[in-house]
């Protein structure tokens, strides 16, 4: 067992981010991810699920969700593995949240006044699409496709893919990059590293201690833990059969030319067999 919980498990996640005791802590995140763009101050937790019109839609189900002072809303989780349609997954996702502030009922002084909202998700093994090998941070907007001006700046999706960050202890350059690589490296530390001294990473590491755990958190945390494992595993065995019948097929490819090559030579199917491993069946049906 390490000195410090696993971030990026269900348990940890929410204790880290989602609790009164935690709010310092996300508040200095969100500062640091929005780089002065918004200053957060104060925030209330909001609800995680947030249902559709009717039986029929389902619920969409978020790690974290927040609004604060000014009413902007803040959607927050963790993805640990990529998802068919992700991108409009999380277009949906936020579409919700959006939607949920129409008033019920006709209110004619309403007029569409929307507060903002802003989806961050944390990918932990895997990047987007198309997603360049050094960008560990994608802040999208809506914008203008030719000039690339801003259309409308109340509607906002960052995706921190931490497969990207590679950086090391003493090649940090921003406070941003100190959040990242202690979530990223928290099972390794034995201790606070002293060049974090904000009050933010004191009570994170306070939070995240393993030792300050209760016997039923500390069971909590291992059943979420178990079950990233078994995700992961599964995941795993998916790519390395993804992978291992790739190439059989390419194998199976290349028999079949040299094959066909052989016989345009008039070479004898059971030699053909025998240098390419096809059935002599297979050949003939050439």
């Amino acid at each position: 067992m390490t000195t410090y919980i696993d971030p990026f498990v269900d348990f940890s996640f929410k204790r880290l981010f989602a609790t009164d005791e935690s709010k310092p802590i996300l508040i200095g995140l969100l500062n640091n991810i929005f780089k002065g763009r918004k200053y957060i101050t104060a925030i209330e937790y909001g609800k995680n699920e947030h249902h559709g019109e009717n039986a029929d839609e389902g619920a969409v189900v978020l790690d974290v969700t927040c609004t604060d002072a000014d009413g902007s809303k803040f959607l927050i989780e963790i993805q640990r593995g990529y998802q068919k349609n992700f991108k409009e997954r999380a277009l949906f996702y936020a579409s919700r949240v959006i939607s949920e502030q129409a008033p019920k009922g006709r209110r004619k002084d309403w007029a569409y006044n929307l507060t903002e909202v802003y989806l961050i998700a944390f990918l932990e093994d895997f990047n987007l699409p198309d997603s360049p090998k050094f960008e560990y941070v994608q802040d999208i907007c809506l914008a203008n496709r030719y000039t690339g001006k801003i259309f409308y700046d109340k509607l906002g999706f960052i995706f921190i893919g931490l497969l990207n960050f590679v950086k090391r202890q003493d090649e940090l350059d921003s406070e941003l990059d100190q959040w990242l690589y202690v979530l990223k490296h928290l099972t390794e530390f034995n201790k606070r590293p002293k060049y974090l001294s904000s009050s933010e990473f004191d009570q994170l590491f306070d939070l995240a201690k393993y030792a300050n755990l209760t016997e039923e958190e500390r069971e909590m945390y291992n059943v979420s833990l178990k079950r990233k494992w078994d995700n992961k595993n599964v995941m795993d065995y998916a790519v390395e059969t993804a992978e291992a019948e790739g190439i059989a097929r390419g194998e199976h490819k290349r028999a079949v030319e040299m094959a066909r090559e052989m016989l345009s030579d008039n070479a004898p199917v059971v030699k053909i067999s025998k240098y390419t491993k096809l059935s002599v069946e297979e050949i003939e049906a050439l």
